[in-house]
């Protein structure tokens, strides 16, 4: 048998990083077996459509490196992958259900629910739908029909026994079936509700595993009780645990956080392979002592079995490590092209330095790159290559520049600027050997007041690629301006 998965996300604007997780899941269960992954686009809920938000979950999913096999801009054989698109299926599907008897046309109005829910609230109990337009006659219901007044069909939820399935993470799932209420199908505008819709759409694209937010666990049931009604072999369900912010609150992460979804985490200066990782990781554990994964690893080392039903954190302070280490260890013109907006923004370059510096900031980014853990930090490390002007920033920077030796170190290394016409490789590698050696002084003594003359700082970069990116008449510049 086929695996066949999907992603169904809703066009609401953004991509949470809870939904991209569904998406890494269902991918990753896909992969694993050599099966199938579909994108497909859940826009019932008309009113919270939002202009540009296909773009936005295209995008996403790409530069993640989750491509979909099926979806609605590439086609596929199960097409339309837009559920606006197959409004004439599900109400087909629907009025099916009426002619068995196995659904009905309610007439229940809007005040009449509120007045309802309200009763229920008062009482403490929750809100079940009392199922009064059940047993509306066949004369009176053509009747109302055809003089036009408004109706959706729903469910006939059975009132006794129970609906039981198996989920994959949380195993035997049993719900009373007088707890469930009589779910509508298709809504007065002729649109299907959500958990209409996705029955049939999985049912049609032939959809074998369903991964989703535990959220999904009490609704499932109903899900069931629909594929039954409609005499089809339900999909293996696996719930994923709720992402939650830190261990000491139960609140999930919500879009209201600020690192809740890829796009603010990208703002930031985390690097797509890093969330990917990361959302791996939360809520599956691959066993072993392994965390960094590639894409392809993931899918290699993944399995069901090593999804936990416990709640999964979103751990920030390893993200920040996660994010550090592919920081370091990708390709140096990836990250220029990543950290490039962030020093514009600061105000460090302008649009036309980023083009015609280009290979000069590569060496700058490289230099401080070991020092971030997400590329917004990049502003705070780079200022030592800008300006003719620095001053000692702390107090131990100051105390080093106030050593008897400092002066005769600075004019030494000043009179071996002047003798050069630009910064190379000699230069580099035998100038603290040849001021040691005319000076005597050597060590933290001879390269520390150096340091802190050109930087401002007593840390940071490496001293000799200081030395190539501030180049001979930077640091004469500057060694000027301090009256060295």
């Amino acid at each position: 048998m086929e695996i066949r998965t999907r992603f169904a996300p809703s066009p609401t604007g953004f991509m949470h990083v809870g939904g991209v997780r569904t998406a890494l899941f269902n991918y990753l269960i896909a992969k694993k077996n050599k099966g199938t992954f579909i994108l497909r686009i859940e826009d019932t809920d008309q009113k919270r459509y939002t202009e540009g938000a296909l773009e936005v979950i295209y995008k996403t999913l790409k530069d993640l490196g989750l491509f979909w096999d099926e979806g609605p801009d590439i086609g596929g054989e199960y097409g339309p992958y837009v559920q606006s698109e197959r409004k004439s299926n599900y109400l087909e599907y629907a009025k099916k259900l009426v002619n068995e008897g196995k659904a009905y046309y309610c007439f229940c109005s809007n005040e009449r629910l509120e007045d309802l829910r309200e009763k229920y609230e008062k009482n403490n109990m929750t809100f079940v739908y009392d199922g009064i337009c059940r047993g509306i006659e066949k004369e009176e219901l053509e009747k109302r029909i055809e003089n036009g007044e408004p109706y959706v069909i729903r469910f006939k939820t059975p009132k006794l026994g129970t609906t039981v399935y198996e989920d994959e993470v949380y195993g035997k799932i049993i719900v009373k079936n007088s707890e469930l209420e009589d779910l509508i199908l298709v809504k007065s505008d002729g649109m299907p509700t959500y958990n209409f819709a996705n029955v049939i759409d999985d049912h049609e694209m032939g959809i074998t595993h369903i991964a989703r937010g535990n959220e999904y666990i009490s609704s499932t049931p109903k899900y069931k009780l629909i594929y039954e009604a409609l005499g089809w072999e339900t999909p293996k369900f696996i719930h994923l645990p709720i992402i939650k912010k830190n261990q000491f609150t139960n609140k999930k992460l919500s879009k209201r956080d600020s690192d809740a979804t890829v796009e603010d985490l990208n703002n930031s200066g985390y690097l797509n392979e890093a969330i990917l990782n990361m959302l791996a990781l939360t809520g599956w554990s691959p066993g072993g002592e392994k965390e960094i994964f590639s894409l392809q690893e993931m899918v290699e080392a993944f399995s069901i079995e090593g999804i936990s039903s416990g709640n999964a954190i979103f751990d920030t302070t390893k993200l920040n490590w996660m994010n550090g280490i592919y920081i370091r260890k990708e390709d140096i013109e990836y990250i220029t092209d990543l950290s490039i907006p962030f020093i514009i923004n600061a105000g460090f370059i302008t649009e036309v330095d980023a083009t015609e510096r280009r290979e000069w900031l590569k060496r700058v980014i490289n230099a401080v790159r070991g020092n971030l853990e997400y590329l917004a930090q990049i502003t705070g490390h780079i200022n030592i290559f800008f300006g003719d002007t620095v001053e000692p920033e702390d107090d131990e920077s100051k105390e080093i520049l106030a050593g008897e030796q400092v002066p005769e170190v600075l004019k030494a290394f000043k009179t071996k600027l002047e003798q050069i016409e630009e910064i190379n490789e000699d230069f580099v590698k035998g100038v603290f050997k040849e001021i040691q050696k005319e000076t005597g002084i050597k060590g933290k003594n001879l390269y520390m007041p150096i340091r802190v003359a050109i930087t401002g700082q007593a840390h940071g970069p490496e001293m000799n690629e200081i030395l190539y990116i501030l180049g001979r008449d930077l640091m004469l510049t500057r060694l000027g301006k301090m009256g060295r």
